[in-house]
């Protein structure tokens, strides 16, 4: 029977005895936080890794250590740019990928904004959005040549999703009034449905998808949230989780945030988790719409796994960056 893994999981954890040697793996997002822990857990067990970021510099110096790490250990990490709030960056990359021809058995969409102040991405896409989802909708599905048959695509999605289903007939804030995270549910709700319709149009080749909420971590991902908003936040997280007799709010450390996407990445059987919504390395249950559950507790709303939602956002998806798929 496979270990159980769950909330304390770290990716040490979930990677003790997994052989990665002869595994090439694309992470995004590897400047800080858990894309530099997620890279560097996968390559420490013998990966070659692909770090994509914007800023290149920064990038070096968070993964410095973890690349002499996995140096050592037979695997690397290089990188590539990316600016995700780009389009012409997403396909200078994808384009740059393409031409080198080796093949991914792994992307794992882990980059990402959240809560920011209203602005537009170089596309004219509102921040979360465009950033969030659209940069890896076109950059995954302009790799998705180079996905080996057995392969795997985990977008980092977050339980923030229940703030707000996608708005497909007002995905810029034209016509609403523009609340951070409304902004960042509709981002996350976007990225699960990526991960549905994903998994649907490429799981006859044996490539499934999956996301993945990895909990709530310190990280720099709330670096447009104020100290005021953070006690605010988990001051009515904590009186919520009180009136349910349960204890306060712990945050993960990095290396448990980022256990549930290298799981879903390589631990766990691809049936059980294509097209699916996973955290604290397991799947979650579907909670309806209307179900009222705290932000810290389990459970995907059932609107980010609807199959038909998930073929309308692609839809939408293609028409707003100008490329089917």
């Amino acid at each position: 029977m496979a270990e159980k893994f769950g909330a304390t999981s770290t990716t040490d954890d979930v990677l003790s005895g997994v052989d990665l040697h002869g595994k090439r793996i694309l992470v995004t997002g590897v400047s800080a936080g858990l894309g530099v822990e997620t890279a560097r857990a996968l390559a420490v067990h013998g990966a070659s890794v692909v770090g994509a970021a914007r800023d290149l510099e920064k990038a070096q110096q968070a993964i410095a250590e973890a690349r002499r790490d996995a140096a050592a250990a037979g695997g690397s990490i290089d990188l590539v740019e990316l600016d995700l709030a780009n389009l012409s960056s997403v396909r200078a990359c994808a384009d740059k990928l393409l031409a080198q021809g080796q093949p991914f058995d792994i992307i794992i969409a882990n980059a990402g904004v959240m809560a920011t102040p209203f602005g537009k991405t170089a596309d004219g896409f509102e921040m979360q959005f465009g950033t969030n989802h659209l940069g890896h909708f076109v950059l995954v599905n302009r790799l998705a040549s180079l996905i080996r048959s057995g392969g795997r695509v985990v977008v980092l999605a977050s339980s923030g999703h229940r703030f707000a289903d996608v708005d497909l007939d007002d995905p810029g804030f034209e016509r609403t009034l523009y609340d951070p995270f409304v902004a960042y549910g509709r981002a996350k709700t976007a990225n699960v449905l990526f991960a549905v319709a994903f998994d649907q149009r490429h799981r006859a080749r044996g490539v499934r998808a999956a996301a993945v909420h990895p909990g709530g971590i310190h990280t720099e991902l709330a670096r447009h949230m104020d100290e005021s908003q953070i006690t605010a936040l988990l001051e009515r997280i904590n009186s919520q989780l009180a009136a349910e007799g349960q204890g306060p709010f712990q945050f993960k450390t990095i290396p448990q945030g980022a256990a549930t996407s290298v799981w879903a990445a390589v631990v766990a059987a691809a049936e059980d988790v294509g097209g699916r919504y996973c955290e604290n390395c397991h799947t979650s249950e579907v909670v309806a719409d209307d179900v009222v559950i705290t932000p810290v507790s389990e459970g995907v709303r059932r609107y980010a796994l609807d199959a038909a939602h998930a073929d309308a956002l692609w839809r939408k998806s293609e028409e707003m960056v100008g490329e089917s798929f």
